[in-house]
């Protein structure tokens, strides 16, 4: 799982060193802890990057400007002085230099974002492409830095673009994030080398640091009482954020020494050696979750320390409660690992992990590539399946995980929509004393079909891919297939007259059900009533791929289909031709 299925950084895969006499202290220790040096090396820039929080922390309010020297300076520091990542830092500028002067000499240009977002895309694939070409350990390699530097330079040329046009074209999230004028090549600089996210993240837009450096960002707005207002230390309008930065300090580590302690024994190349064989298949399952697991383990511990140094800094307030007083620090919290672990469907799992991501795909992609004023349909699903595709990189196995995940995404959704509605009351909605072991059923379920699913990301290959799927049987695939032939049976539409049926039992019709439910009242002699059943807290309904990957592929292709249809009608096709087009494209999915 690359920073999984996309994200950031991976330890072994983000950050890999030459072999210098500098490096054998962080060896001699790593040997020790049960990791690798390089790998004890990062989390040692994120440990030192709190006290140098704290000092960014207590740059004076008025001196923005070496609030930004600051940052350069301990940025420059981590990749030369640290890692030794020349070739990274001449990455980085590459970059952010062809992006600032991309948006700066093609800012009128309705054009623009899409050639910065090629770009920068295209500099990434670039080095995609030669750090699996080279396959060599001992490589230098800035792609997980990169990753997220994409991330944010993309946004900041939506965000100038945004900046050029009126009002009414834009949405509430736009008009917040929009930049009027080119910010300052150092507060620019500032925001490119981040040096509590540098590494691995997380993403944030320029929008955001702005308002951090000139500390707008803390004003209380008038909803909030006055006598609310956070506690801050002498001059600094920053508030107090010590006690939580610590607390992900305290949790990141202790995920680290989980990985530290369980990488030993669940490593992803286990499950392509002979040893593996010689377990059950309900054992090589277990061991197979452990994998998973295990890798989860250690991107929980880099994003949650990278998050609580950007705490500390102050950049992750996100405003007051204003009943309690209570300060929210979660406004660039990318993992929630209780909502991964006991996820109970599909878009939990997903949605839970690589939060910004999600969001940068969201905001960036999905809905930018659909025309003001029109639904985002098929083609906004595809071009977002591609960029986090690419985004990613280019090893097979990520392509297997993504395609495999899609499917999964049709059937759980399916299930919940179909099966999880008999655990529930048909009136009030509210869940049956049964409904407990559905939701059990539905972790494990869930849990076990995506440690399946993600195994490619951890072992890259296809032919590795392959071999670790049939060593227990390909037993989602096969559980997938299974039930999209079953949804595609006439077991489906049992399924729902079975649900009307038993709503109207209740005195329930849901409005525009057919009449099998008004006969099912009127034979226990109840006049029923038409009631619009509301869905309840399932997030299934939102069509916007997580992470990329499509929620629907079949509603998706009818998409597609009715987007052809009208193309072809507009440039004058009869109705003949249209038909053996549409039916070609049928047979070819």
């Amino acid at each position: 799982m690359r920073a999984t299925s996309t994200a950031v950084v991976s330890f072994k895969h983000s950050v890999q060193l030459p072999d210098h006499h500098g490096h054998i202290a962080f060896d001699w220790v790593g040997r020790l802890v049960g990791i690798g040096g390089d790998e004890l090396k990062l989390v040692f820039s994120f440990l030192l990057s709190y006290p140098l929080a704290g000092v960014l922390k207590r740059v004076p309010d008025a001196k923005p400007a070496y609030k930004n020297l600051f940052i350069l300076s301990i940025a420059i520091f981590y990749l030369v002085g640290l890692f030794d990542l020349w070739g990274g830092l001449r990455t980085v500028l590459l970059s952010s230099i062809g992006a600032y002067a991309i948006a700066k000499y093609l800012r009128g240009s309705p054009y623009m974002p899409w050639i910065g977002f090629v770009f920068l895309m295209g500099h990434m694939s670039i080095n995609h492409i030669r750090r699996q070409a080279a396959d060599d350990p001992h490589t230098i390699d800035i792609t997980g830095a990169q990753m997220v530097l994409v991330m944010k330079l993309s946004a900041f040329c939506w965000n100038v673009a945004d900046g050029t046009l009126p009002d009414e074209e834009l949405s509430d999230f736009q008009k917040d994030r929009r930049l009027k004028e080119l910010p300052s090549l150092l507060d620019y600089a500032g925001y490119v080398f981040f040096f509590p996210s540098l590494m691995a993240g997380p993403a944030f837009d320029f929008v955001e640091y702005r308002r951090w450096l000139d500390t707008t960002m803390f004003d209380l707005p008038a909803t909030v009482d006055p006598t609310k207002k956070p506690p801050t230390r002498r001059k600094r309008r920053i508030p107090r954020s010590g006690t939580p930065a610590m607390f992900k300090m305290v949790t990141g580590l202790i995920y680290v020494l989980l990985f530290a302690k369980f990488s030993g024994s669940f490593y992803p190349e286990l499950l392509t050696e002979p040893e593996f064989l010689q377990y059950g298949f309900l054992r090589r399952v277990f061991i197979l979750h452990m994998v998973g697991l295990t890798a989860r383990f250690k991107y929980y511990g880099v994003w949650t320390l990278t998050e609580g140094s950007c705490i500390l800094a102050g950049l992750g307030f996100n405003g007051v409660d204003p009943v309690t007083g209570k300060v929210k620090w979660d406004r660039l919290q990318n993992i929630n690992p209780w909502g991964v672990e006991f996820a109970q469907n599909t878009r939990a799992y997903l949605g839970n992990w690589n939060i910004n991501t999600s969001n940068w795909l969201r905001n960036y992609v999905y809905l930018r590539v659909t025309p003001r004023g029109r639904k985002p349909g098929f083609r906004a699903s595809l071009a977002t399946f591609t960029t986090s595709a690419f985004w990613h990189g280019f090893y097979p196995g990520y392509y297997l995980a993504f395609v495999l995940a899609s499917f999964i995404q049709t059937v759980a959704k399916n299930i919940r929509r179909n099966f999880r509605p008999f655990f529930l009351d048909p009136k009030t909605q509210a869940p049956l004393p049964s409904k407990k072991y559905y939701d059990i059923l539905s972790v494990i379920v869930t849990q076990l079909t995506f440690s399946f699913a993600a195994a490619p990301f951890l072992i890259l290959t296809f032919s590795g891919s392959l071999l670790a799927w049939s060593r227990v049987y390909f037993y989602a695939v096969i559980g997938t297939a299974a039930c999209m032939a079953f949804f595609a049976s006439p077991a489906k539409k049992t399924l729902r007259k079975m649900l009307e049926a038993r709503a109207a039992k209740a005195g329930v019709v849901p409005a525009g059900s057919n009449a099998s439910a008004s006969l099912a009242n009127e034979a226990v002699g109840k006049k029923p009533a038409r009631v619009e059943l509301k869905r309840t807290g399932s997030t299934d309904s939102l069509s916007m791929p997580v992470l990329g990957m499509s929620q629907d592929p079949e509603r998706e292709l009818d998409e597609a289909l009715g987007e052809i249809k009208s193309e072809l009608e507009a440039r004058g096709f009869s109705k003949e031709k249209i038909k053996v087009v549409l039916e070609g494209v049928k047979k070819s999915n």
